[in-house]
């Protein structure tokens, strides 16, 4: 019961700091994350869609796929994803605040989607499809998972680079730096 609690605590507060993180950090500064977050945040640029609606719709091909051949990767990922999705959407009024300035955003916003993120890893809860993803891309190829989340989170924030034009990579990966940086700390400092 105690184990259930805390993944319930730990999927609201961390999907509660990556709403808050990409509300008032990264949107209004036009930053692009990697992975279906990424993603997510590029079709709100350029389309004007929902980033959370849009991160179910790009997760659900995987997550499908997951069920009928990873079954534990899909138990543990498909919570924080509906629960992140959602608070990243409810959370959309931070984006008409008034934000730091980009750098500072980079760096705050970083450490606070990366904090929502370690702590859901903590109680193995993912927040997106890219780990995922990375995670069965690890089963066909002979790469580490974290070679693969790089390189897919790589390509993501270069989409975001070419097709919007306010997008700055530099600052875009001084944020996915901090996420990273922010997520091993979490994850190294606080598991069991």
């Amino acid at each position: 019961m105690i184990c259930l609690l805390q993944k319930i605590a730990s999927i609201i507060i961390g999907s509660m700091l990556i709403a808050i993180g990409i509300n008032y950090f990264i949107i209004p500064n036009h930053l692009v994350d990697g992975g279906i977050i990424g993603l997510g945040l590029i079709s709100k640029y350029t389309l004007g869609l929902q980033p959370g609606l849009t991160i179910i719709v790009l997760n659900l091909p995987l997550y499908i796929y997951a069920w009928f051949h990873f079954r534990s990767y899909f138990y543990n990922g498909i919570h924080g994803v509906l629960a992140s999705s959602f608070f990243i959407d409810y959370f959309h009024p931070l984006m008409a605040l008034h934000t730091p300035p980009i750098l500072i955003s980079a760096i705050t916003g970083g450490f606070v989607l990366g904090s929502g993120i370690g702590i859901m890893l903590l109680t193995k809860v993912s927040a997106g499809g890219g780990d995922l993803l990375a995670l069965m891309l690890t089963k066909v190829i002979q790469l580490n998972v974290g070679i693969i989340i790089l390189i897919i989170d790589g390509f993501v924030i270069l989409l975001g680079w070419l097709t919007i034009q306010e997008t700055t990579v530099l600052y875009s990966g001084v944020m996915v730096g901090m996420v990273g940086l922010t997520t091993f700390t979490i994850t190294k400092s606080f598991s069991t």
